[in-house]
This record gives C-alpha cells, sequence and structure tokens, in this order.
C-alpha cells in the first residue's frame, strides 16, 4: 500500500483530537516535516508481514446447513489433519471461532470479520496438529467474546443440548456442545471472565482455565492480555488433562508468558483424594442468584470426597463476596483499549502481531450498530471512566489484584484445591429476539461472581458436572495454586470415577 502525505485538513483533525491550539502556518510546517518521517513507515511497507505459516495442508471449510447444526454450535467445519500419529492421533478437535487456523474464517461471534480469512495458525493449533490431532472445525462464540450467556452470537443463539430452550453459557457456547453433543472428542476455548467454564458447566462437560500464561495466546484474538486465557474443554477429565500436556508452555512469542511451570498432567490423575485438604469456601454459595439444588449439589459432592478420604472443611475469604471490584474495570476498560481502540493488540511487549487481523478489526466503525446491548453497555462505561479519569479505576483494580490474589493464596496454603459452585445457578432459558436491554445484560453478565475473580488473579479453576437440577447440569468449580493443574485433575479424576454420571443429552432429563 502507498502511504500519501497528510493534508492540512488532516492536521487540523489530528491536531483536535490531541487538544494542540496550532495556526495553519505551525501546521504546515509539522506537515512538511511528517512526511520526511514517513519515509520509515513506507520502507515497512516494502517488508512482508510476518505470518505463523502453516505446516500441514488446508482442506475446503463450509457452514453447515441448519438441519446439520441444531444447536448452532458449529461455526464453520473443515478438516486439518495433523501428524501421523502422537497423543491425540485419532481425536478430533473444535476451535473456538477466535483462534487462527490459517485457510479457514474467523469470526469471533461478530459480521465485523466476515470475509477474514488468517495466514497464520495459533500457537495451540500447531501444537494440537504436532501431536497428530484432527481439526475438523471451529465454534461459534459469542459477540468479540463478550457474554456469559450464549445468546448474542451474530449467527443466532447457541442452545444447550440438554434443553435446547436454555441457554449453553458464554464465550466458548459452541466448544461446549459440540462436546457435550459428542461430535467431536475435544475443543479449545477461551476464558477471561468464565468463557470456558460457564459453558461447561451449563452444558455439563469438563472445562479448564489454566494457569495464566500457561497455554500461549498467540493467534487467538483478545480482550486484555492480563485476563486472556486459553484452554481445554473435554467430555472427561483424562482427555482434559491430556489436552493440556499438549498445548502448553512457552512459545517465545506470547507476551503473557511468564516462564511458565509445564507439569505431567497425567502422572498421577488416578491417585485419588486420600490425604488432600479441600477448603468449602462459604462466599460462593448462598448469593442473591443461587438455587437452593445448586448449592446442595456441589456441598454433596464435597461430602463425597470426603468420604473418599479428602479432609473437607468450610474455609472463607471475605474478598470473594465482591470480587467484582477487581475484575470488572479491568475487563471493561482494557476491552475498550485491546479491542476498540487498538484494534486487537495494542503497544504490547514483544510479541507476534497478526497484521491481517488488526486491518480487519479496524472496521468496527462500519458495523457498530449491530452490537448486542451487553457490548454497548460495557463500552459506554468504560470510555465514560476513561474518559473522565484517564485510566485511573484500571489500575486501581490491576493494584488490587495482587491483594485478591494473596487471600486466595491464602487459604490455598492451607487447602490443596477451594471449592464452590462454578455458577450459583442453572442454564437460564435463552431470551428472546426482541428481549429488553435489561434483559440481554441479566443473561450475559449473570454468570460471572464465581469464575471471574480467576482471570484477575490466574489461578488454575476447573469445572466439572457433579449433578442435574430440572435436568440441567451442575457445575463444581475447584481452584488451585498457580501452576499445580495436577492436583486438580487428581481431584476431579476421583470425583469423577466415583459419580460416574451419564452426560449425554437426552429428552428423558427435560
Amino acid at each position: 500500500m502507498t502511504l500519501p502525505p497528510p493534508t492540512l485538513d488532516d492536521m487540523r483533525e489530528h491536531a483536535a483530537v490531541l487538544r494542540l491550539h496550532l495556526s495553519d502556518a505551525d501546521l504546515e510546517i509539522y506537515r512538511v516535516l511528517m512526511d520526511g518521517s514517513l519515509d520509515v513507515y513506507r520502507a515497512l511497507d516494502e517488508i512482508e508481514d510476518e505470518i505463523l505459516a502453516p505446516s500441514y495442508p488446508r482442506g475446503t471449510w463450509y457452514r453447515p446447513a441448519p438441519e446439520d447444526n441444531i444447536y448452532n454450535g458449529w461455526a464453520t467445519k473443515a478438516e486439518v489433519k495433523g501428524a501421523p500419529s502422537g497423543p491425540l492421533s485419532g481425536r478430533t478437535i473444535v476451535l473456538k471461532d477466535n483462534i487462527a487456523l490459517a485457510g479457514v474464517p474467523l469470526l469471533n461471534g461478530t459480521k465485523v470479520l466476515e470475509g477474514y480469512i488468517p495466514r497464520s495458525d495459533a500457537t495451540v493449533v500447531t501444537r494440537i496438529l504436532d501431536a497428530g490431532g484432527t481439526i475438523v472445525g471451529k465454534a461459534h462464540c459469542e459477540f468479540i467474546s463478550g457474554s456469559g450467556g450464549s445468546h448474542t452470537c451474530a449467527w443466532g443463539p447457541v442452545r444447550n443440548p440438554h434443553n435446547p430452550a436454555h441457554m449453553a453459557g458464554g464465550s466458548s457456547s459452541g466448544c461446549a456442545v459440540l462436546v457435550a453433543a459428542g461430535d467431536v472428542d475435544m475443543a479449545i476455548g477461551g476464558d477471561q471472565g468464565g468463557s470456558i467454564r460457564i459453558p461447561a458447566s451449563f452444558s455439563g462437560i469438563v472445562g479448564l482455565k489454566p494457569t495464566h500464561g500457561l497455554v500461549p495466546y498467540t493467534g487467538i484474538a483478545p480482550v486484555d492480555p492480563t485476563l486472556d486465557h486459553a484452554g481445554p474443554m473435554t467430555a472427561t477429565v483424562t482427555d482434559n488433562a491430556l489436552l493440556l500436556s499438549v498445548i502448553a508452555g512457552a512459545d517465545g512469542l506470547d507476551p503473557r508468558q511468564y516462564a511458565p511451570e509445564v507439569r505431567d498432567y497425567l502422572a498421577n490423575i488416578d491417585a485419588g483424594v486420600a490425604g488432600l485438604r479441600v477448603g468449602i469456601v462459604g462466599e460462593g454459595f448462598g448469593q442473591s442468584t443461587s438455587e437452593a439444588d445448586v448449592d446442595v449439589c456441589v456441598r454433596a459432592a464435597a461430602d463425597e470426597m470426603r468420604a473418599l478420604g479428602a479432609v473437607v472443611e468450610e474455609v472463607s475469604i471475605p474478598m470473594h463476596t465482591n470480587n467484582a471490584i477487581v475484575w470488572m474495570p479491568i475487563t471493561a476498560e482494557g476491552a475498550l483499549r485491546t479491542v476498540f481502540e487498538a484494534h486487537g493488540f495494542g503497544s504490547m511487549p514483544r510479541g507476534f502481531y497478526a497484521v491481517d487481523f488488526l486491518e480487519q478489526t479496524a472496521r468496527w466503525d462500519d458495523l457498530v450498530t449491530e452490537m448486542p446491548a451487553n457490548v454497548k453497555a460495557v463500552l459506554l462505561m468504560a470510555e465514560h471512566v476513561n474518559a473522565r479519569y484517564k485510566g485511573r479505576y484500571y489500575a486501581k483494580a490491576q493494584n488490587l489484584q495482587r491483594k485478591a490474589r494473596a487471600a486466595y493464596n491464602a487459604a490455598l496454603e492451607q487447602y490443596d484445591i477451594l471449592v464452590m459452585p462454578t455458577i450459583p445457578n442453572k442454564a437460564p432459558t435463552l431470551p428472546p429476539e426482541d428481549a429488553s436491554i435489561e434483559l440481554v445484560l441479566d443473561r450475559a453478565f449473570g454468570t460471572h461472581p464465581n469464575t471471574a475473580i480467576f482471570d484477575a488473579t490466574g489461578h488454575p479453576a476447573l469445572s466439572m458436572p457433579v449433578g442435574f437440577g430440572d435436568g440441567l447440569p451442575i457445575g463444581l468449580m475447584m481452584i488451585g495454586k498457580h501452576y499445580d493443574e495436577p492436583t486438580l485433575y487428581r481431584a476431579a479424576r476421583a470425583l469423577e470415577k466415583h459419580l460416574n454420571l451419564d452426560l449425554q443429552p437426552n429428552t428423558n432429563r427435560r
């Protein structure tokens, strides 16, 4: 592309944005000087954009017909085969549709990205294929991954396979549905406020948000670098550990990673819970949106761990009651800057920048009126606070995050894992197409009171199904020490074997 010099009108506009009071004569001087400096940028245009070139051939992709996509979980179907052998040989994997798979569209739940086909593979894609897995497509997610419900995707709501009138949870909604329905063996989701664990809980599967930075986020559409996580979503605990073992570890490209500690996630997975100390976090229960059967079911599951030999005790973490004070300013102002002002990247530390993705997301202005009400609400609040207070509250929340982390760490010095409901309630019904703004927001943000804080503190957190209420799954969340995913898997596997739930969706449960 060519980079023409700015016009005098351009200079007047730029000066107004920067609140510089300059005469036209001064602006003309700056204009001429700027044109010389722009030669550096013109030289950059002569250099090819860097891509993370795919190592395995791509076939064709297609959008399945509605009759072949009854829960609307699929965004696109494709088939990309990896190495002829490896730990994922014979396994099918779907990707949340904010993950770059070269040659296949990336939509991130919005028509802003319609027509965009990445040229690079995300690091998790390369690792799955190197391990012998077969990627079979992309799963619908919520509009820019911005909802804990499954009602904001630009291509329609994603439906719960246990009862299609209900939400599947978001934002990794399609991933959970396709795993729960048995269409795929495994999925990779993303989590900034609960977006792996919420749909895992609502749809009845296992979802892990790993320790922040354990899994490289390179090639995945971000929300805020301090909150961004990618992780495995599977039908079983063992499969979850297997997939994490493939995708974990530094890639040298993701600035979110700081010497991640990779461990053996399968070695002691069947060791049982005898001797483990389990803390039941009282503040995770009895909330304003809690349903009695959810609280009872999760406590009963904790009692089963006691019967299996674990030490199970109540623990209080008062800061959990008002944890939104940490997470909300970070996600709101972080999303405003990262997604909308900086077109998906911002000025990050050293790392890989997908230039083609950045150019595509610069089209936000074209489709701003099509944003769902929950996204508009977050942007309006973030713009107001940021414009009036210049990042003060984002900064305060980031500083408070360290105190929150310390509070959970203190509890984890006494206990190996902490336990609470993943979500205080079961999956609610999908809102109608003409739903009020209030209802859209309630369904989008009413799911986060237990999950979101652990995106800010970075602790690993796993959701697993432990029962049903009214035919809908109930999820228990386990939280562990940083990089201690093996203990989460050990505890979850013991409970999974003991409960032996039949999790396949069927009409008898409705």
